[in-house]
């Protein structure tokens, strides 16, 4: 009887050592699967900071010469495959500093709004990626 008692305790011992490693093993593939998904954002997200030159020569293109309009729809389609979008920034916003970045302000009232946007800035995937340059005016 005491063989059998010792073969069964060792049985107990390695199914818990196989358990426990087939935790180990399953929580490591887990860690790997994180890891390679924040490897995937990183390099996403650095493509698109190398893009947003880019996106901002033609954004002053397009407003300059009136025969590009048409790139505009174009533009705006490949934005939303990208996951971008346009910071609101115009005459009618209100300056918000957690979007937008202002470099100059006129007037002394106390309300501050839009004059004109010097750089857009965007959202990636509903972050701010990068504010709005903005020109503000007191009113």
């Amino acid at each position: 009887m005491k063989k059998d008692a010792k073969v069964e305790e060792k049985v107990a011992e390695l199914t818990n050592d196989l358990q426990r490693t087939r935790a180990d093993f399953e929580n490591f593939r887990k860690q790997v699967e994180i890891q390679k998904e924040n490897e995937k954002n990183t390099v996403k997200l650095a493509t698109v900071y190398k893009v947003l030159p880019l996106l901002d020569d033609l954004d002053r293109a397009i407003n300059t010469y009136a025969e590009l309009a048409p790139l505009k729809k174009s533009l705006e389609k490949t934005l939303v495959e990208l996951k971008l979008e346009k910071i609101p920034a115009d005459e009618t916003v209100e300056f918000n500093p957690d979007l937008h970045e202002a470099v100059m302000a006129e007037g002394d009232g106390e309300k501050e709004m839009i004059a004109e946007v010097l750089r857009p800035g965007y959202y990636y995937e509903g972050e701010v990626l990068r504010p709005a340059m903005v020109k503000v005016k007191r009113v």
